[in-house]
């Protein structure tokens, strides 16, 4: 739309010579006046003059307190515009003061600056971010969900338990009372059976008393001491129940733990707090040997380096083939291994000896990582490139092979480059460049998700290299043409970039045991040592 304020050139002149278009104003006398008569019209010094761009006309306001006055400064301690008589006074004196024609100008630079930055880049970024809120929330009851049905499922399995144990100790008692009733029943038939007898024997006594049949009484034989004791005596020890005390500890060793809540913040402008000048050209991998030292290698030679935060080389060892190593790990134990994918082998690099740990046969290995159980964990590339897998090793033992889903389908693109990392929820993490994605897969092999950067990114612009995980379960991992990493949660939820701090083509990343990530710049050769925790 066209400025009013040149629509009204267009029909204006110079107030002293009628020149057309006049591109300057005198804000104090309201006139308008061209190049040529700037110069006479403030020769006339009976009067103040403020001259201004055409544009800016009417820029000065008048003074508040010297209605006679306009105000060509702005007291900048006091924020209110002040004429040349409010300059002089003392109220104004000790005050910072500045021309307003210069601050207004310097103001709009200012302004014309921030527009397109407001609305091209914050704006979008407060956007996206509004957007993942409802996830973001959506998310926490979905894990809430999660573990609440862990625990009723972990709380029926228990009650389960106690159940079948109460019921077979009350199969027990019934068992038991059987045994006693039958004990009792054997007794009483016993006794049923003597009784009639003992009272045909007090019969049969009567009669003899009462007659004087010498044969009949000789006769007699006393069953006294049979009936004496009582037939089938037998002693019970009666079942008790001693129940335990209720021990709160041990049924909640037995439920299982619930981890804290945890909620730390990621700075919008993470700080380099190091700036590394290794001699790596085409920096590949970085490695944290301890929190001060770190292992690189590069691609255009066969030198692995050990350096400390200084940029000081404490080692440096050539290869055992004399290959360009392709990636680099520290183990549990401080060791160092590497692939070579030139001979097809995983070597391991322990004091000053190098020692070959696997040597495969039609597969080449490419990227690898050390795991929290001491496993190697490494991603494999058939010779022809038709097929890719992630294979975990204890020792040169094959433990795991990971290729496909439960679909049959490939689970990662035979693309070459396949940084990856163990998450501390044991999920195994890949930066699969050929499929712009990272594809996460349980311990178990067990596709979890694929991550192909936020919802308002084109897929096509994301670029997937060097990958790593924090304390937080987090995944890192680097977007080397576009000069950012992304930060993702263990489920995938997008959190945050790192890219706002002069990042050159980031590949290689690791954490030390303070989550400060470390980044290898392939073409610089530096690594950077940043914070992105509050």
């Amino acid at each position: 739309m066209e400025d009013p304020m040149y629509s009204l050139q267009d029909v204006i002149g110079c107030d002293l010579c009628e020149t057309p278009v006049p591109p300057k104003h005198c804000d104090i006398c309201h006139i308008h006046l061209c190049e040529a008569c700037v110069g006479k019209h403030l020769s006339d010094q009976t009067k103040d003059h403020y001259i201004v761009p055409f544009k800016l006309r009417g820029i000065t306001p008048k003074c508040t307190k010297h209605s006679t006055k306009v105000c060509t400064q702005l007291c900048t301690t006091c924020n209110i515009p002040v004429c040349p008589l409010c300059v002089a006074s003392s109220e104004h004196e000790q005050h910072k003061k500045e021309d307003i024609l210069k601050l207004f100008e310097t103001k709009r630079k200012l302004m014309q600056k921030d527009l397109p930055d407001l609305e091209k880049s914050i704006y979008p970024r407060y956007q996206e971010a509004a957007t993942n809120i409802p996830v973001q929330r959506a998310d926490v009851n979905k894990r809430s969900q999660k573990l609440t049905t862990a625990l009723d499922k972990q709380g029926e399995a228990l009650h389960t338990e106690i159940d079948t144990i109460i019921q077979g100790m009350k199969s027990d008692i019934a068992d038991m009372d059987a045994q006693h009733k039958a004990a009792i029943d054997q007794q009483e038939d016993a006794i049923n059976r003597t009784i009639p007898e003992i009272t045909q024997a007090i019969l049969d006594l009567k009669r003899l008393l009462d007659t004087s049949d010498v044969c009949l009484v000789s006769e007699y034989t006393s069953r006294t001491e049979e009936f004496r004791n009582l037939p089938a005596q037998f002693q019970v020890t009666l079942p008790t129940f001693s129940p335990q005390e209720i021990n709160r500890e041990q049924i909640h060793q037995q439920i299982g733990s619930l981890s804290e809540l945890a909620i730390t913040f990621l700075l919008d402008e993470p700080r380099i707090l190091t700036d590394i000048q290794t001699e790596c050209g085409e920096l590949r991998s970085v490695s944290c040997l301890s929190d001060s030292e770190l292992w690189t290698c590069g691609y255009d030679d066969n030198i692995l380096r050990l350096c400390n935060l200084q940029g000081e080389l404490l080692r440096s060892v050539q290869t055992k083939s004399g290959n360009v190593p392709q990636d680099i790990a520290v183990t549990r134990s401080g060791d160092l291994v590497y692939t070579d994918d030139s001979d097809s082998s995983i070597n391991l690099l322990s004091g000053t000896q190098i020692q070959k740990l696997i040597t495969l046969r039609g597969w080449k290995p490419l990227y690898l990582c050390s795991t929290s159980s001491g496993d190697l964990l490494v991603t494999l590339t058939r010779y022809d490139e038709t097929q890719t897998k992630v294979v975990r090793y204890s020792g040169s033992t094959e433990k795991q092979s990971i290729q496909w889903d439960d679909q049959g389908k490939p689970l990662y693109t035979s693309n070459y480059i396949k940084y990856l990392r163990e998450n501390r929820n044991l999920d195994i993490c890949v930066a699969d460049y050929g499929a712009r994605a990272v594809v996460v897969v349980s311990a178990a092999g067990k596709l979890r998700f694929r991550y192909t950067g936020p919802p308002s990114t084109p897929r096509k612009s994301f670029y997937p290299y060097g990958i790593t995980t924090d304390s937080q379960g987090n995944i890192l991992t680097s977007d080397l043409y576009n000069h950012r990493i992304h930060i993702i949660d263990q489920d995938g939820l997008f959190l945050h970039y790192i890219h706002n701090c002069g990042l050159q083509n980031p590949r290689g990343l690791c954490v030390d045991s303070r989550d400060n990530l470390f980044v290898a710049e392939y073409w610089t050769g530096k690594v950077k040592k940043l914070q992105y925790y509050k």
